[in-house]
């Protein structure tokens, strides 16, 4: 599934994976440009505020 995030780049959401030290869920996403990037599931999706409104960090395109 593909992304956007709130600052304009496009993304891959790549898998779904685990963080082993604390078994947090962490979501594996590719940029673009090809870099392959973690984050924890929790900030991934997110809301952030943006010009005084909350938006989301990644928007689903598909």
């Amino acid at each position: 599934m593909r992304y956007q995030h709130y600052k304009g780049g496009l993304y891959e959401l790549v898998c779904e994976a685990t963080l082993e030290s604390d078994l947090s869920p962490m979501i594996v996403y590719r940029a673009a440009n090809g870099t392959i990037w973690c984050r924890p599931r929790d900030v991934f999706f997110e809301l952030v505020e943006v010009d005084g409104k909350q938006v989301q960090r990644f928007t689903p395109l598909d």
